[in-house]
């Protein structure tokens, strides 16, 4: 059947940006909620978080579920303004604002899910640089507690 394999394709990703949409709409519950548990359902055991500040990325579960828990509590009037899906349905463009210590910031998160709906890449970018040395400045403090331990 020559058709077979364009309509299997069309199938999977139709499939993946459903299945992505719906952890998108788990993690604005999360985030209305407060319910960081969902989070812990959200990332896939080998996530990578990619900071605005460090150098190296933080690779595990466990790491960027702590530095996800910690800048929920960081940034004050958290909004996100746009979401932008890829046409595949594995990346997610949220663009944010927020404030950190009395500076106003902008930012968007690059998030690419698996097919089962799970973070497996999380990006940030943050301008301007007095809110991300804000940021910066908060977050370096919980995370040498963090490492420390």
């Amino acid at each position: 059947m020559p058709f077979s394999r364009p309509y299997k394709f069309n199938r999977t990703i139709k499939m993946t940006l459903a299945t992505t949409q719906i952890s998108i709409k788990k993690w604005h519950q999360m985030l209305e909620t407060n319910d960081m548990s969902i989070l812990n359902d959200l990332l896939a055991d080998e996530v990578v978080f990619r900071s605005p500040v460090a150098y190296k990325p933080y690779e595990g579960k466990q790491v960027v579920f702590f530095i996800l828990t910690n800048v929920i509590q960081v940034f004050q009037d958290f909004t996100y303004h746009r979401e932008f899906f890829t046409e595949d349905g594995e990346n997610v463009v949220l663009e944010f604002s927020a404030n950190v210590s009395g500076k106003s910031l902008k930012g968007i998160d690059m998030i690419r899910f698996n097919d089962r709906g799970q973070i497996i890449d999380f990006e940030v970018m943050i301008r301007p640089m007095s809110g991300l040395a804000a940021l910066a400045e908060q977050m370096g403090q919980r995370i040498a507690q963090y490492q420390a331990t």
